[in-house]
C-alpha cells in the first residue's frame, strides 16, 4: 500500500498553488470500505430518532466550528457569501431529512386483492454501504446532499470531494471525529480519478455528481459490479420568456439563474428564447442589469462574482465566446477572461447566433448569457428539446398556467415558472433528469431517502396452501 504522489491544489483566486493533499491508495480504499461495513449494522439497527440525534449532534458541532470550514471553502472556490450560505444550509437539510425519514416510516401493510387470505408486509433494509463522488463547484454542499439521507437510512458513507476542492474535507473530518457514532459510520478520503474508481469497486450504491463524460463511466463500472448508481450529471438549460412575460422580472431572474456562482451550477441557465415581439426590450434589460455586476476582486467582501474555481472551466468559457464571436455572434457585454492571478468572468450577453456555435450546444459552466429570438411558441419548445441534455429549464409568461402549458412539453426533469433555478433553492420537489443529465430515482424529496433501501416484502397465506393437484392438467377443464 504505497502512498500515492501528491496531488496540487491551486488558489482560485491567485492561481497559486498553496496546498496539497495526498491521495488514499485503491488498497486503502478497500480496508476503509471494509471497517465501514463492519460499523454499519450496528448504526442500521439504531431506531430512526436515535440516528436523528447523532446528526443533529453533527450539525451542532458543524455550526460552533462553521469558521474553520467556511474558510477553508473560501480558499478552495474565493467566494464568501456562498461558502457561509452553504456551511449554513447543514443544518436546516438535516432537520428536512429527518422529517421526511419521519413521514416514511409508517406502515406498508395490506391485504391481496385477487387472494383476500393472504396479508402482506413491507420492511425496508437499506444499503450497507454509500459512495459519493461529489464535484468542485459546491463542495460541501454536494459532498452531503446524498450522504444525510442515505446515514439517516441506515448506510455507511464514504466520500470523495473533487481534488480541485478539497481544503474543506480536513475541518469536516475534524468536526466528523467531535461525534464518534457518526465518525465510525462516515468517512472523506482525498483523491482523483484513481480514488473514485476504487470507491466504486467496494460499495453498492454509488453516487455522483459531474460532468456526462465522467458519469458515463462512473454509470458504466456500476453496471460491470451489478451495483446501483445515482447520476446527476451536466446541463443545457434552456430558458423560454413569451410574449406576455413581465421583462423586468425575466431579465432580473435570468441574469441571477446564469450567473451565480459566476455560472459554474449545473442548473444555471445557458440558452434564453425570447419571444421576437419583445425580444429588444428583454436584450436591452438583459444587458443593463449584466453591466451592473461586479467581480469579487480585489476585495473578497465586494462584488457578486467570485472566479472561475477550475482552470480548465475558464478555458472552456474562453473558447465558447471565441467561437460564437467567429462565427458571427454579437457581443453587447463581458466577453473575456480576466486575470488577476486567479479568472474571473463578467457576464457576457451574446446574440445573433446558431446551433453551429458550441456556446449553443455544449455546456458553458460559466457567466454566458446567449439570447435568440423565436417567432412561435412551437419553435421555442423545439429549440429548447434540441440538446442532449435534460436537466431543467425556466419559462416566463403573464400567469403560471400560461407558462406551466408550454414547460410541460420541455424535456427537462425540474421546470421553474416565472423564475430560474428554483430546484437550487428548494430540495421538497421531486425531479428526473432527463437525456444525458443523469439517471436514477430523484435526489429531491421523499424519493432521495428511499432510493437508499431495499424493499423485502412479507406474505402471510391465512388459509389452508395450494396442493399440486391444483395444478394438475387432468384437472384444468
Amino acid at each position: 500500500m504505497g502512498e500515492l504522489p501528491k496531488i496540487a491544489v491551486a488558489n482560485p483566486r491567485t492561481g497559486e498553488v498553496d496546498s496539497y493533499i495526498t491521495p488514499i491508495s485503491p488498497e486503502e480504499v478497500g480496508v476503509r470500505c471494509q471497517e465501514l461495513r463492519q460499523n454499519q449494522t450496528a448504526w442500521a439497527n439504531l431506531s430512526l430518532s436515535e440516528r436523528a440525534i447523532v446528526l443533529r449532534t453533527f450539525a451542532n458541532a458543524l455550526n460552533e466550528n462553521a469558521h474553520e470550514i467556511t474558510q477553508a471553502l473560501i480558499n478552495d472556490t474565493g467566494r464568501r457569501g456562498l461558502s457561509i450560505m452553504e456551511v449554513g444550509t447543514i443544518g436546516p437539510a438535516i432537520e428536512r431529512w429527518i422529517k421526511i425519514a419521519e413521514e416514511a416510516e409508517k406502515p406498508q401493510d395490506g391485504r391481496s386483492s385477487a387472494l383476500p387470505f393472504i396479508t402482506y408486509s413491507i420492511e425496508k433494509r437499506p444499503y450497507a454501504l454509500v459512495g459519493v463522488i461529489s464535484p468542485w463547484n459546491f463542495p460541501l454542499t454536494l459532498s452531503l446532499i446524498d450522504a444525510i439521507p442515505a446515514l439517516l437510512a441506515g448506510c455507511a458513507v464514504i466520500i470523495k470531494p473533487s481534488e480541485v476542492t478539497p481544503r474543506f474535507a480536513e475541518p469536516l473530518r475534524k468536526i466528523i471525529k467531535m461525534v464518534p457514532a457518526l465518525q465510525a459510520i462516515l468517512q472523506i478520503v482525498d483523491g482523483a480519478g484513481e480514488t473514485g474508481a476504487a470507491i466504486v469497486d467496494h460499495v453498492d450504491v454509488i453516487c455522483f455528481t459531474g460532468s456526462v463524460a465522467t458519469g458515463r463511466k462512473v454509470g458504466e463500472q456500476a453496471a460491470r459490479n451489478f451495483i446501483v448508481s445515482f447520476l446527476e450529471l451536466g446541463g443545457k438549460d434552456p430558458a423560454i420568456v413569451l410574449a406576455s412575460a413581465d421583462i423586468d422580472r425575466a431579465s432580473t431572474a435570468l441574469l441571477r439563474g446564469s450567473i451565480v456562482n459566476a455560472g459554474q451550477a449545473c442548473q444555471s441557465m445557458e440558452r434564453i428564447y425570447v419571444d421576437a415581439k419583445i425580444y429588444e426590450a428583454f436584450v436591452d434589460a438583459l444587458v443593463e442589469k449584466a453591466k451592473a455586476v461586479r467581480l469579487n476582486t480585489p476585495d473578497i467582501h465586494q462584488g457578486h462574482l467570485g472566479p472561475m474555481i477550475f482552470k480548465k472551466q475558464a478555458e472552456i468559457v474562453e473558447a465558447q465566446i471565441a467561437d460564437a464571436l467567429a462565427k458571427g455572434a454579437t457581443l453587447h457585454t463581458g466577453g473575456e477572461i480576466i486575470d488577476h492571478g486567479g479568472l474571473w468572468c463578467l457576464p457576457t450577453v451574446l446574440t445573433g447566433l446558431t446551433d453551429k456555435m458550441t456556446v449553443m450546444v455544449e455546456e458553458t459552466f460559466g457567466p454566458l448569457l446567449p439570447v435568440i429570438a423565436f417567432e412561435t411558441v412551437e419553435e421555442a419548445i423545439a429549440l429548447a428539446n434540441k440538446s442532449d441534455f435534460g436537466l431543467s429549464a425556466s419559462v416566463f409568461a403573464g400567469t403560471p398556467e400560461e407558462a406551466m402549458a408550454v414547460g410541460r412539453q420541455i424535456e427537462a426533469g425540474g421546470i421553474s415558472i416565472n423564475d430560474a433555478a428554483l430546484t437550487s433553492l428548494m430540495y421538497e420537489a421531486e425531479k428526473n433528469s432527463f437525456k444525458l443529465s443523469g439517471m436514477g430515482a430523484s435526489r429531491m424529496g421523499p424519493s432521495g431517502y428511499e432510493r437508499f433501501f431495499r424493499k423485502q416484502s412479507f406474505m402471510v397465506n391465512t388459509a389452508d396452501v395450494f396442493t399440486i393437484d391444483q395444478f394438475d392438467e387432468a384437472a384444468t377443464p
